[in-house]
């Protein structure tokens, strides 16, 4: 074998390796964000960290055990309203103690009362997710990890995972220009193998308070000469996930709740039948009020369509809750299917 036909393998075998070192640094950022979900979920742990959102900071404490496959979690407010939310399994209870209220509803058992972001392989097709930096946070070693959307409707994050618990240390939600809108840092985090169930219980008397049951079912099929909400048109890699009939806290009208999601971000949609005005008929088509509003990361948009109010609500840009909003409407199903 001649020098140059050695050389030429060896260049060969070099770009392969390389070839090969970046397909595992690019698939490497989407593995530490599974193992940091993995952990969320399964893992026992008890930490304290600040959220900052909309220009205020909160300090909360969050307590996680998983025991004989029943999630239990408690979030508390160490701050003002001192507010806590306590899962076991599928129910969750909101404790208010400024209102001297608590709010029980169902949820779906998996979703964590933290949420961070989840790729799978349809999801990384709307976000680049890449690893820029490795550094220490609170004397850990962390990999930098970023989810950066492809377009407008979307934040995008950046977040610090422990190196060797996958937990998230530092998390950051960003608008399209990278500037920080919301910020979730631990000052404590601690793993253990055992966690009491004293810990999932409120610290404060609940004597006297109102319990709201808040009721939510999945909704019955229609019938095919029927109609149903939906949405006619979505942002690329939406799709709806949920359709419940929801019992608003404080409302004995139910509404149609429908749930929007791309695998990471999510839009909640509530319609609810507005009671007709007695007024005399009017000649030109009514146009419908919008109301806009935008509260740290949360963004929300209302308009009426057919006699019925519809409001989406998500962490997500303005421009994403403006475009669902706008596009859910009554579908006849017998015309849906021609």
């Amino acid at each position: 074998m001649s020098r140059a036909m050695r050389s030429s393998e060896t260049l060969a075998a070099l770009a392969l390796g390389c070839l090969s070192a970046a397909s595992a640094w690019a698939d490497e950022p989407a593995q530490w964000l599974a193992r940091m979900n993995q952990a969320l979920t399964t893992r026992n742990y008890d930490g304290t960290f600040s959220h900052w959102h909309g220009g205020q900071v909160e300090m909360l404490r969050i307590i996680h055990r998983v025991q004989d496959g029943t999630v239990s979690e408690r979030l508390a407010s160490l701050d003002g309203s001192g507010r806590e939310f306590i899962r076991n399994g599928s129910s969750l209870a909101c404790y208010l103690p400024d209102k001297r209220t608590v709010v029980v509803e169902q949820r779906p058992a998996p979703e964590p009362l933290v949420g961070f972001p989840a790729v799978n392989e349809q999801t990384a097709n709307f976000y680049d997710i890449k690893e820029v930096a490795r550094t220490r946070l609170n004397r850990r070693d962390t990999h930098v990890i970023t989810v950066t959307p492809k377009d407008e409707f979307r934040y995008g994050y950046r977040l610090w995972i422990d190196d060797s618990t996958a937990m998230p240390l530092k998390t950051q939600l960003c608008d399209a220009h990278g500037q920080v809108i919301e910020q979730i840092v631990f000052a404590s985090l601690t793993l253990s193998s055992h966690i009491a169930d004293a810990l999932f219980k409120p610290e404060f008397s609940t004597d006297g308070f109102r319990w709201v049951r808040d009721t939510q079912t999945p909704l019955v099929a229609p019938a095919a000469d029927s109609s149903a909400w939906n949405a006619m048109r979505l942002p690329p890699g939406f799709h709806m996930s949920n359709r419940s009939a929801q019992t608003l806290p404080g409302s004995s009208q139910a509404v149609d709740h429908l749930v929007f999601t791309d695998g990471v971000a999510s839009v909640s949609v509530f319609v609810e039948h507005q009671e007709t005005a007695v007024n005399p008929p009017s000649t030109t088509a009514e146009t419908p009020v919008a109301e806009a509003a935008t509260v740290g990361s949360s963004s929300a948009f209302s308009t009426v369509v057919d006699g019925h109010k519809i409001t989406a609500v998500g962490e997500v840009p303005p421009e994403t809750v403006q475009f669902i909003a706008t596009q859910v409407k009554a579908q006849s199903l017998s015309a849906a299917g021609r």
